[in-house]
């Protein structure tokens, strides 16, 4: 910038991401001018004060597809659910095990050291509370995924991919958080103390426009879930009365010689179909919701990363109207108004990449999400069919005979 007039708040134009610095990170500001857990010029040493070799793979895609997250009970009671995560970097492989609450501890390291950056969401610590117990199989299995889906998500982000503290999540065998997760409160304290009395005048056009689609897609999302848990509770009331309904039949047969195989073949109809229903129900339970509950709290990230970007703004423009209306107009430009207008553009960049980013994994999931609705109630009505078909030939059969008969 120029020791002239001041520019006017810019957008991050048609840079690449890459081509951006990040000062937001670098710099001493109002928002980054708290002390960090780690120097990022030298090596990684945990909190316990253990070093960690963060050597990166070669590229983000080398890593995607060398995560594997498994389920480990060995020892373990539900509350201390662990998971071995093996990783293969271009030379040494690492097998570590992790909690939840090791998850919540990357994911919070993330959030502080990548402020312009989108992160993806954890799933809850019960997020399938009320229509899965949270010690079952079901429970685990589901929370597994979602883990292993956040972790390949990271993964597969050309900048978080490369943060040192997923390094160490991924290679360092005693993660010991509590000193940093103290000192982290503290960050965000000092954060929200810096950052609240700033108000930002009005969004860019294009960041606007990103919340105000957050706002619907939240309600249509809350929406779906809703209907789709009420769904789910009315089919399994009904499979209850399907499995008492079946074995009447079966008790009928008994006494029925005439009747005695069409009334076992309706008993048999019912119990498949009720194995079928069993199913569907299942897959909307651990398929369907989870990738709707994900998404909304994708979107409260969203809405996060939003804020702070606003407040970027906002210091910006209380610093530029400081030197609009000073007394001596010939004084250059303070070096810190051009600093606050980096960091906005640099959240700009950032932000309107990670949109992107984010609306072709949502393409790409809603997607995948909805064939594999589509081909599970067609799978089930078709199950049901076959049975129901089934039946005709024997109440066919019993007729002709007794035609003969006559």
């Amino acid at each position: 910038m120029s020791a002239g007039t001041p520019r006017s708040l810019a957008s991050s134009g048609q840079k690449s991401i890459q081509d951006i610095c990040h000062p937001l990170s670098a710099e001493e500001s109002a928002l980054s001018r708290i002390p960090d857990v780690l120097n990022p010029g030298s090596d990684l040493i945990l909190p316990n004060g253990t070093p960690v070799d963060t050597s990166s793979p070669a590229s983000s895609s080398s890593l995607l597809n060398r995560l594997q997250l498994d389920d480990d009970l060995d020892g373990e009671t539900r509350d201390e659910q662990k998971y071995n995560i093996t990783t293969e970097f271009d030379l040494p492989e690492y097998s570590v095990r992790r909690r939840y609450q090791d998850f919540d501890w990357l994911r919070n390291k993330l959030e502080e050291s990548q402020p312009t950056h989108l992160i993806p969401p954890l799933p809850e610590k019960f997020v399938m509370k009320g229509v899965v117990d949270r010690f079952s199989e079901e429970f685990v299995e589901t929370r597994r995924k979602a883990l292993d889906k956040f972790l390949k998500r990271v993964a597969d982000h050309p900048v978080l991919s490369f943060n040192e503290h997923f390094n160490a999540f991924l290679s360092a065998k005693d993660l010991n958080k509590r000193q940093g997760l103290a000192l982290l409160t503290k960050m965000g304290e000092s954060v929200k103390y810096v950052t609240g009395g700033y108000k930002v005048r009005a969004r860019p056009v294009e960041f606007a426009a990103m919340g105000d689609y957050l706002d619907l897609f939240t309600q249509k999302l809350g929406t779906i879930d809703r209907i789709a848990q009420r769904i789910i509770k009315e089919q399994s009331e009904f499979l209850m009365e399907l499995r008492e309904y079946g074995p009447v039949y079966s008790s009928w047969s008994s006494f029925e010689e005439d009747l005695h195989d069409p009334l076992e073949g309706v008993s048999g109809c019912v119990s498949n179909c009720s194995s079928a229903l069993e199913e569907l129900t299942e897959d909307m339970s651990e398929d369907f919701l989870p990738v709707l509950r994900e998404y909304v709290l994708y979107i409260e990230s969203m809405k996060n990363v939003l804020k702070k970007r606003d407040q970027v703004q906002a210091e910006y423009e209380t610093k530029l109207e400081a030197v609009v209306f000073r007394e001596d107009k010939k004084t250059p430009v303070p070096s810190d108004v051009e600093k606050c207008q980096d960091r906005v553009e640099c959240f700009n960049a950032d932000l309107k990449a990670d949109w992107d980013r984010w609306e072709n994994n949502k393409r790409q999931d809603f997607r995948q999400l909805l064939t594999g609705m589509s081909n599970k109630n067609i799978l089930y009505y078709e199950k049901c069919l076959a049975a129901w078909e089934s039946l005709i030939p024997l109440l066919q059969d019993k007729q002709e005979a007794k035609g003969e008969t006559n």
